[in-house]
């Protein structure tokens, strides 16, 4: 199994990871399998499981049913569990939240959406032992805030901030972070400045990973597919071929393509 310093190997060996969501046992076994580095449990399940128009829906005790489940599909994997909507408002809750996933699903970490504002809320975690994801760029629990899913950091000052909320989010403890939907220059500025790997999704090809919903990259979600995902299912006889296919276009910098960054 990969950990927080495994991880942190990858990204000084110059490794790329991969990561997809999963939310099943069945699909947690193809993924261990077809060797993808880390699994995702995210609340996109709201979405693409349940078919709900937001993520905003999920209870953290969804979030522990699914990640329990793949838990069971995949034992020796690397997992990280979405905090859902308004599940860490407060760090105090935040550490009831965080301690019930780890606890009841078997994550190796959580991850929760914000910036500044979410300093003390990561420092109290990581003070008490649980590692932690930061999450910048577009953030989906907050989609009626950002007046939709918009690309992130594209003018100077915005880019400025979410470089300084990188920064920030290392000193107080994340141990990773994702980035989403923001210029891939801005993404490799960060990747570059911070220790802890950063992960990118619609964030360019210099980030030290990638992850995608893996319902997205097999071609299934329903309506449109973001541009910065791609249908791996083409040309692939198999789901377990697809997904060996990402983890291998993820490891030579041949995804994302130009056409899947901003």
């Amino acid at each position: 199994m990969n950990t927080t310093i495994s991880l942190k190997t990858k990204k000084q060996s110059g490794e790329k990871i991969s990561c997809l969501t999963v939310y099943d046992a069945s699909f947690a076994e193809i993924l261990a399998d077809s060797g993808v580095d880390i699994f995702l449990v995210g609340d996109s399940l709201g979405m693409v499981v349940q078919g709900r128009e937001t993520t905003l829906p999920v209870s953290v005790d969804e979030m522990i049913y699914h990640a329990s489940a793949v838990r069971r599909g995949a034992a020796d994997t690397f997992m990280i569990v979405d905090l859902p909507f308004m599940s860490y408002s407060t760090p105090e809750l935040a550490l009831k939240s965080a301690g019930e996933v780890m606890k009841k699903s078997g994550a190796n970490m959580v991850k929760l959406e914000g910036g500044r504002e979410m300093l003390k809320t990561v420092e109290t975690l990581s003070s008490r032992g649980i590692p932690v994801c930061a999450h910048l760029g577009l953030l989906p629990q907050s989609v009626h805030k950002m007046g939709g899913y918009r690309v992130q950091g594209k003018t100077e000052d915005s880019a400025l901030r979410i470089f300084e909320d990188a920064i920030a989010m290392e000193d107080v403890g994340a141990d990773m972070l994702v980035l989403e939907c923001v210029p891939a220059e801005v993404a490799k500025r960060i990747s570059q400045n911070v220790e802890m790997p950063v992960i990118g999704i619609g964030a360019g090809v210099d980030c030290d990973g990638q992850v995608l919903v893996l319902y997205d990259m097999l071609g299934i979600s329903k309506g449109k597919r973001p541009k910065f995902s791609k249908n791996f299912m083409e040309g692939q006889g198999s789901i377990s071929a697809a997904i060996k296919a990402y983890v291998s276009a993820v490891k030579t910098k041949e995804f994302p393509a130009l056409e899947h960054s901003f």
